[in-house]
This record gives structure tokens, sequence and C-alpha cells, in this order.
């Protein structure tokens, strides 16, 4: 059995899609569909159901995938290792959110850069996760971190960590709200404050509200800008209240720049995962920037 009809069976089989096998494979569409059709006729089977969007595999289809995929994977890797050239570096393209990217992964995988034989280059690009997980799937990037679990088989996540949210505003705000009314009374308590947030609808206020208070929040953005250290930088010249990750605040947090409105019992958190192309663990450099993530990952919080 040709080794090329494979490896585009298995694309095709993770990506769910001939439109996006192909990209991947740097082929165009009809010649994944011509080669998908030759396996076809080679096994007498057909492997993939069409449909308006994408392709279902069929039952001979997945068990064909379960059995050549890893075998195929070890190809990769063994390639990958043979041709390594020790005079060059590799190069990691690595894709997430700004503020998390920027103050926990980048200087995580920064000791990986140098030139002990085994480091690579390193290239970083800012997203949301949807525009991350697309550019991921694209083919785009090596290795995502985003906040979203993508779903299918062409994506691989990994929990890598918990950020924990917490209600915060600059001192002189805190002074005049009072305490035992937000503890009885909750969100109420909050209405007529400002706020600051990343976007006009509000999603780590919302997100806070309807997890710690049940409820929605009735006040607008007063400050709307679209990067967290942004906001921090606002709430605490006093523009308002803010949801923020503990990790970015703990800082203002512990000097006094900003102080915490609440303590819920249960506080919000948001998961982090850490996401490849199925199949790519194979390749050395991403494989290596994969565990360190995770090993450094234990010490962030």
């Amino acid at each position: 059995m040709d080794l090329a009809l494979l490896r585009t069976f298995v694309t095709v089989h993770r990506a769910g899609s001939f439109t996006r096998a192909a990209a991947l494979l740097g082929l165009s569409q009809p010649a994944v569909t011509s080669q998908i059709r030759t396996l076809e006729r080679q096994l007498g089977r057909p492997l993939f159901l069409r449909q308006a969007r994408g392709v279902t595999p069929t039952t001979i289809g997945d068990e064909l995938a379960h059995k050549a995929a890893p075998h195929l994977d070890a190809l990769v890797e063994i390639a990958e290792r043979g041709l390594d050239d020790e005079s060059s570096l590799r190069t990691l393209h690595l894709a997430g959110p700004p503020e998390f990217t920027a103050e926990r992964a980048l200087p995580a995988l920064t000791e990986l850069t140098g030139d002990d034989g085994q480091g690579f280059a390193l290239r970083a690009s800012f997203g949301t996760a949807e525009e991350t997980l697309e550019g991921l799937a694209a083919g785009h990037h090596d290795l995502a971190i985003s906040t979203a679990r993508p779903r299918g088989a062409l994506l691989t996540a990994t929990p890598l960590c918990d950020e924990e949210h917490v209600l915060v505003a600059a001192p002189r705000w805190v002074e005049r709200i009072d305490g035992d009314a937000l503890r009885l009374k909750g969100a109420p308590a909050l209405e007529n404050l400002p706020v600051v947030e990343v976007h006009e609808s509000l999603p780590f206020v919302s997100r806070y509200w309807a997890s710690v208070f049940d409820s929605r929040p009735a006040a607008s953005g007063t400050v709307i800008v679209p990067d967290l250290r942004a906001v921090l930088a606002c709430a605490a010249s006093g523009a308002g209240l803010a949801v923020l990750p503990r990790y970015l605040c703990a800082a203002a947090l512990g000097d006094g720049t900003v102080a915490a409105l609440h303590d819920p019992v249960v506080p919000p958190l948001r998961t982090y995962f850490l996401v490849v192309r199925t199949g790519t663990l194979a390749m050395p450099h991403i494989a290596r920037a994969h565990e360190w993530l995770l090993r450094a990952a234990t010490s962030w919080w």
C-alpha cells in the first residue's frame, strides 16, 4: 500500500475535511480527493461519507486510521530526527492570548532557545482562541495556547493550568463600597461602579457575575481596551472595577495599587489548554516545548 496515500488518508481523517487536509499537505483539493478514491478502490471499501460540511469516516475508515496513524507518526519522528541539521536551529511557531503568552509562556520557552544543540528559534503570534486554533489547524503554528478545548481529531489538547479571576479596583473605589452590603446583596451593591473591560460584551465581568453572583452585570463598559495589561493600568488609575487573572494583578494587589473587591468562597477559574496538531508531537522541537511548558506550569500558581 502506498505510504503517500495513507498519509493523505490519515490527514483527512484528522482534519475531517478534504479542503483542510489539502492545505495541511500542500496539495490541491482534487489531488486529495483523487488519492482517497484510489485508496478506496484498492481496499474495495468506502473510507469516508461525504457531507455538506466535510467528511465523516466509515467504520472501516476509523479502523484503518487507528492502525495506520501511530506508524505514520513514528515514521515522521524518524525522518525529523534524521534530517535535523545540528548547525541550524529548528523554528517553533507559538500562538496564544497576548497577556498569558507574554507573561507566562514566552519567559519559560526562551530558556530553550540556547545553542546547546537541542534549542530552537522561537516565533510568537497573538490572537483569540478561535483565531489561534484556526491558525494551528491550517498549519500556521506548531503549538497553541487556548482557553477553548478544540473539537475533532485534527487537534489534540492537554490541560495546561487554571487561572483564578479576581474582582479588583483602585483603593478609592473599595472605600466607597459597603462590604456588608456586598456580602448580603452581591452584584446589586456594585451596579453603580464603572467597568473596565477588553470588549463591549464584558466577557470577564460577565463570567465572574455568572459564576459568583448567578446573575448578569447591569453596568456597561466605561473603558474598553483590548489588552488585560491595559485593563489593569486603567483600573489602577481609578477608571473602575475590573476582573483580572490573579497572575496578572498579583503584584498590584501586593503593593496596594489595586485591591480585591470581593473574596468568593469558590473563585472563578478558567482553564488553558496546550494544543498541537495530532501527530506533530513526533517532532522533537515541538515535543520538547510541549513538555517544558507542562512542567513550567506546575509552578505558576
